[in-house]
């Protein structure tokens, strides 16, 4: 579970608004019970952390008292910045810093906080013209005439600048920091993994000592994603999507944002987020288009992953009796009962990832199984096809059998491999350094001297390739995922026989292998 510090001094665009308590303190009387909206963020932090650390100005601090958790009371922008640093030294955990006055889903916090990047922020880019990079193209006016639109509000002038590429952030701007073609806004929650905490605390400290150089509007989450940056953390993006957050300045806003939060379908979010965005063709179109609704259905009754996933077994088994009758009766319906026991087999994970019910006995059992299913349905096509007169399959069925078992052997090994591998380091300026030239062209050497070479220019354009559809589902399919596999076997099976099945298992599976293993031998070059 993270370490929570919410940041009740992080004053930004909610400076100009002219209250005289603190946002977080504003009350949101269209929620049950009328709570204020710092506690309504107790409320969904408590599960993460019951004790979280709020650093607050001394004058406001009256309306952070009372709530679990320690409470630091600072007297200007340095003090703030050495409470985050002493916060962050203390730190087992991983971080979760938000400000104080956030209005957010509870999807939203989860899904920030389950990220496995090193750092992650949430982001909202302008919605300008993109160069071949990806990047927005954003005129080159002053940092501090652009006015980047948020929700009705605008925010005003340079502090809440930044410069995002495709996935990570690489340039954030203060009163003191330019940045060059902002093209993006720093929202607010900034999820950190603990081993940069300690970079963290050091430039906390360092921004503490410059702080004479920050103007009032400066906003404290901001030029703590700018040290991170500056140090060389690869600090990760991610947009609201389908979910809502707000950082609340005014009651007039506290009321409007949460009759704005109330028309997101927050479940339906959560449902769709269940759904792994990386699956292949098969899955994707022809069993996650339905099968989420089945895991709510599962979540809702209080069945677990693990009872979905004995189901799945189940209707695998029942799969291989069924084609080892040899029968076209019998094969039609081992079609359309290994059919189900690969939706079931989505829908395990489903359910563990909408009802938030994960153990490492589920996700074993899930990746044995998974295995166990194909293997005891290429016995029941071999039975039949002996029983049917078909001829003996067993050599097709062991050579499939065989292909597979060094398939997954390969797919372990290599990202074993590349999970020991450690992360490129990125390049970082001194924090004393005012504009990000020196940075941006440390980042293009990096990027110049990572794109060298043959190889690398051939996975290059083997990259960009993929952001054609057709291609990127072909590049899905060619490699035999687990749903293409499950329907060859439904189809083969249901309308041929066991030789045509496994002559496509290990044909498909061949030239799929192929494609793999020149891909990563050619990576591992690189």
């Amino acid at each position: 579970m993270p370490r929570v510090v919410l940041l009740g001094s992080s004053p930004g665009p909610d400076a100009a608004s002219g209250q005289s308590a603190p946002p977080a303190a504003l009350t949101l009387p269209a929620l049950p019970g009328c709570p204020t909206v710092i506690g309504k963020l107790h409320g969904q932090l408590a599960s993460l952390d019951p004790a979280p650390v709020t650093i607050a100005r001394s004058g406001d601090a009256a309306a952070y008292r009372g709530f679990p958790g320690t409470l630091v009371e600072t007297s200007d922008l340095a003090a703030d910045l050495r409470a985050v640093a002493e916060a962050a030294e203390r730190a087992t955990e991983n971080l979760l810093i938000l400000p104080a006055n956030s209005l957010i889903h509870d999807e939203l916090i989860y899904q920030i906080t389950k990220s496995k990047r090193g750092a992650l922020a949430l982001i909202t880019k302008e919605p300008r013209e993109e160069d071949e990079n990806g990047d927005a193209i954003v005129p080159d006016v002053p940092i501090d005439e652009a006015q980047p639109e948020i929700g009705d509000r605008t925010l005003e002038g340079l502090p809440v600048r930044a410069r995002a590429a495709k996935s990570r952030v690489i340039s954030v701007g203060s009163a003191y920091h330019a940045v060059t073609r902002p093209n993006a806004v720093l929202l607010g929650p900034l999820h950190l993994h603990v081993r940069h905490a300690p970079t963290l605390a050091e430039a906390a400290r360092e921004l503490a000592e410059m702080a004479h150089l920050f103007g009032p509007e400066d906003d404290l989450l901001q030029l703590l994603v700018l040290g991170l940056v500056r140090r060389g953390v690869s600090v990760g993006i991610r947009g609201r999507r389908d979910l809502f957050y707000r950082r609340v300045a005014t009651q007039a806003e506290a009321e409007q944002f949460v009759a704005e939060m109330s028309a997101f379908d927050e479940d339906r979010a959560r449902l769709n987020n269940a759904v792994k965005g990386a699956d292949g063709f098969f899955t994707t179109y022809f069993v996650s288009t339905y099968s989420r609704f089945i895991a709510r259905w599962a979540a809702r009754r209080g069945l677990t992953p693990n009872q979905v996933t004995l189901i799945s077994i189940a209707l695998g088994v029942a799969s291989a009796l069924c084609f080892a009758t040899g029968a076209r009766a019998g094969m039609v319906a081992g079609g359309i009962l290994i059919y189900f026991a690969f939706v079931f087999d989505c829908v395990d994970g489903q359910v563990a990832r909408y009802a938030r019910k994960f153990g490492v006995l589920g996700a074993w059992l899930d990746a044995t199984f998974d295995r166990f299913k194909e293997y005891v349905v290429f016995a029941g096509l071999a039975v039949g096809a002996a029983v049917s007169g078909v001829g003996d399959v067993w050599t097709l069925a062991l050579i499939a059998l065989g292909a597979q078992s060094i398939k997954h052997l390969l797919d372990f090994s290599f990202g074993a491999a590349n999970r020991r591998k450690p992360p490129s380091p990125l390049p970082g300026i001194p924090l004393s350094i005012s504009p990000d030239t020196p940075l941006r062209a440390a980042l293009e050497e990096r990027k110049v001297a990572r794109s060298g070479g043959t190889i690398r220019s051939l996975l290059k354009m083997w990259s960009k390739a993929g952001k054609y559809r057709a291609m990127h589902w072909a590049r899905k399919m060619i490699v035999f995922p687990i749903g293409e596999r499950f329907a060859v076997i439904a189809i083969a099976g249901a309308f041929f026989d066991a030789r045509v099945t496994f002559l496509t298992l290990i044909i498909w599976g061949g030239v799929g292998a192929a494609y793999s293993l020149t891909g990563r031998l050619m990576r591992s070059l690189a």
